[in-house]
């Protein structure tokens, strides 16, 4: 009876040690990763306004209607009886001033207006 009793004991005992061996791991915490810089908008219209700074639309049209921060950007916006004009600026790279790197321009009842046609028309 006493072997059986070692033999039992010394079964459950290398059942235990068995089970501490496969504990469930632990999930990890979750890595902060670092947000990207944002990136500097592309270029891709040609007109007298793109690639100028907020002054030289300031100049040549006045006080806007509208100066507006969007996030990192800025909008301004020039009106008068023919046409709406909105400048987005941007900074090419972070420190760097401003420039215009896109420009909307619109009919007063909404409809798509030629940007260089609505510059000559604020300028008068």
């Amino acid at each position: 009876m006493k072997i059986n009793a070692l033999l039992m004991l010394a079964a459950s005992t290398l059942l235990l040690a068995g089970c501490a061996g496969s504990a469930v791991p632990r999930p990890s915490q979750p890595v902060a990763t670092p947000k990207p810089p944002p990136t500097p908008p592309r270029i891709v219209q040609n007109n007298s306004l793109v690639g100028q700074h907020a002054g030289a639309a300031l100049s040549q049209f006045g006080k806007p209607r509208l100066d507006v921060a969007e996030g990192v950007g800025r909008k301004l916006q020039f009106a008068g009886t023919a046409c709406i004009l909105d400048i987005y600026y941007y900074a090419p790279r972070a420190g760097a001033d401003p420039i215009a790197t896109h420009v909307d321009a619109r009919t007063p009842d909404g409809r798509d207006a030629n940007v260089d046609s609505c510059v000559a028309a604020l300028r008068r």
